[in-house]
């Protein structure tokens, strides 16, 4: 097993990002889902643990087979999906992710997130021998590259500004003097119990992953516009339309158990 944790810094309060967070998967969803591909939602119903918080359960597939590698692609069916069953109490989230035909492969993602610029030591409460195999990075949304081909000037930290709030651009060390100023910490556990391949696959989906954390926290600001000002009600709304015209386009080639997407929450 891997175990990375990442540190993401963001110009907003954690209660700003609470309506973000939700706008921006949305959002994702929709840019990825195509009539061969994309993301199929499969449930999203209210959940409580056993501490009495109401929260979020959803469970969606991710058809993303033609964006792997081809030696990937070599070992795999021709269509197959990913799992992904998250539980969102916010600023709690736990993410994870299986595949459909490697029931020894997992990734699970748990955030919280809190009001400050990354300076908490411990925010997950990891065990010593976690914290002795943990690999802890801080991705700094205004430094760090983006592949060329994913690059848009206008999701670009460094050249953006919001008109609602006056924030940005982002210039070098704006997480020492940023107001408001919060930070998402992502703990990322990759398992891929296969002999022959399993520190190549661990390797490449935390690698993955970090480049995949970097672009949407990005967005997540440059998109900010978009979101600021929303309440809860209205990115409900948006969320069950991205959802519905999501699914049309997924289940027009792809064979799917019913779905069900009437709901009033999201991860």
């Amino acid at each position: 097993m891997l175990l990375h944790e990442y540190r993401i810094c963001l110009p907003f309060t954690v209660e700003e990002y609470h309506t973000g967070q939700l706008y921006m998967i949305c959002k994702h969803c929709e840019i990825e889902s195509s009539k061969d591909e994309g993301v199929e939602v499969v449930r999203n119903e209210a959940i409580t643990n056993e501490d009495g918080l109401t929260g979020q359960l959803t469970e969606k597939r991710l058809y993303l087979s033609s964006r792997l590698p081809t030696w990937i692609r070599s070992l795999i069916p021709n269509v197959f999906y990913i799992t992904e069953k998250a539980s969102n109490f916010y600023p709690y989230t736990t993410t994870e992710y299986t595949c459909s035909f490697l029931p020894r492969f997992s990734i699970m993602v748990e955030t919280r997130y809190e009001n400050n610029n990354g300076t908490t030591e411990n925010c997950h409460q990891l065990s010593p021998e976690e914290l002795a195999i943990r690999k802890m990075e801080y991705l700094d949304i205004a430094l760090e590259n983006v592949p060329d081909y994913k690059y848009k000037e206008s999701e670009d930290p460094c050249k953006y500004k919001s008109t609602k709030t006056g924030r940005g651009p982002l210039v070098p060390n704006w997480r020492e003097f940023m107001k408001p100023i919060m930070c998402a910490y992502k703990i990322v556990r990759v398992r891929f119990e296969v002999w022959g391949f399993q520190t190549r696959v661990e390797d490449f989906t935390q690698r993955a992953v970090r480049d995949i954390l970097v672009l949407a926290h990005r967005q997540a600001f440059t998109w900010m516009d978009e979101w600021y000002g929303m309440t809860l009600d209205q990115v409900r709304e948006y969320e069950r339309e991205m959802f519905d015209r999501t699914n049309r386009k997924v289940l027009q080639t792809t064979p799917a158990p019913t779905t069900n997407t009437s709901t009033t929450n999201f991860d």
